[in-house]
């Protein structure tokens, strides 16, 4: 006895996985199709013609694929296989995305026409296609990052910004940060995923300038005849320029005994020899495109040279300075009666 109808099956294949797909349908049976990860089963959906009268034919959609042993297709990827004379299968070479959709196959008996539908769905792994190119912008600006990516099913996106912070961001083909600052400059991650394959992920580089800002800037007490350094630490993007001044002179590398090393993130200058007249104050420039700042410092001789201990009390004397570190009233006393002798 055979089942009047229309008998529905679905099958989901990943051209990534598959070359060819084998499409059977029975009127007789109404079994499922199996979707494994690594290969389809369609064994148990086979059309068979009813006897040597019957004539089979395959469609897709509205249009005829097959009519009997007649293949009214043009596409050289579809052919009809069998496994006997009653048998009657579809099958499609290298399976892409434009093979989706509903496959009826109809046999015309003596008595009535029966049909079975197997709708076939192509899974196609995530392909970012569009993503925003690595930019150079100012801190402050507004900025829009662009994802777009193609799959079936359609994939999500999410944004991740990988450097310095990892934080991750609400999904979405569009990421909008508004007033950027230095901190979120770096990398950031967009990641399209489908669950048919592994995801797609691009990067882009975001670049953020800001005007220039002195950190620290250090020196150390230093002898006549020896050498003094002062070191300036700055940062800024681009990098700034740095400059020295003593007083209201610019300082030149060379220059009576003065070295000035410049690097992206500091500037050190060094007074080779010193003498009296290089103490005194010294000013650090930081500048790039978008602003300038400085700090000063002074260049001190030393003055923590000690003289003598009383007690608790100690006389520290340079040339140019006198330092009294008293701790005690006692001390005074005894200290006054060491100076005076």
């Amino acid at each position: 006895m055979f089942i009047h109808g229309v008998f529905k099956r679905h099958s989901i294949v990943s051209p990534y996985n598959f070359h060819s797909l084998l499409l059977r349908g029975t009127i007789q049976r109404a079994d499922a199709i199996n979707f494994l990860t690594n290969k389809v089963e369609l064994d148990n959906a086979r059309c068979y013609l009813e006897d040597g009268a019957s004539k089979g034919a395959w469609l897709n959609r509205s249009s005829i694929i097959f009519a009997g042993g007649d293949k009214w297709s043009v596409d050289p990827r579809v052919s009809i296989s069998t496994l006997n004379k009653r048998d009657y299968s579809l099958q499609i070479q290298n399976v892409d995305v434009t093979d989706d959709g509903p496959y009826t196959c109809s046999v015309q008996t003596q008595h009535t026409p029966r049909t079975m539908q197997v709708h076939l769905t192509v899974q196609v792994p995530p392909k970012i296609y569009d993503i925003s190119s690595d930019m150079t912008i100012n801190e402050g600006t507004n900025v829009t990052l662009t994802c777009l990516a193609t799959g079936k099913p359609e994939p999500s996106i999410s944004w991740r910004h990988i450097s310095p912070s990892a934080k991750p961001f609400e999904n979405g083909q569009y990421l909008d940060i508004y007033g950027i600052t230095r901190d979120q400059a770096g990398e950031y991650e967009c990641s399209a995923e489908n669950d048919v394959s592994f995801p797609d992920v691009k990067k882009v580089k975001v670049v953020v300038n800001f005007a220039p800002t002195i950190q620290e800037i250090k020196s150390g007490t230093v002898a006549p005849g020896r050498s003094g350094l002062i070191r300036c630490e700055g940062a800024g993007v681009p990098p700034p320029a740095f400059e020295w001044y003593k007083g209201e002179k610019k300082l030149f590398n060379g220059q009576q005994g003065i070295i000035i090393q410049n690097f992206s993130t500091r500037s050190i200058l060094t007074v080779t020899n010193v003498t009296q007249e290089h103490f005194g104050n010294y000013t650090c420039v930081a500048a790039n495109k978008l602003g300038t700042t400085n700090a000063s410092l002074p260049l001190n001789p030393p003055s923590t040279a000690q003289y003598g201990i009383t007690g608790s009390a100690d006389v520290l004397f340079s040339c140019w300075y006198l330092v009294l570190t008293l701790s005690s009233f006692t001390s005074i006393f005894y200290l006054k009666n060491a100076i005076l002798q």
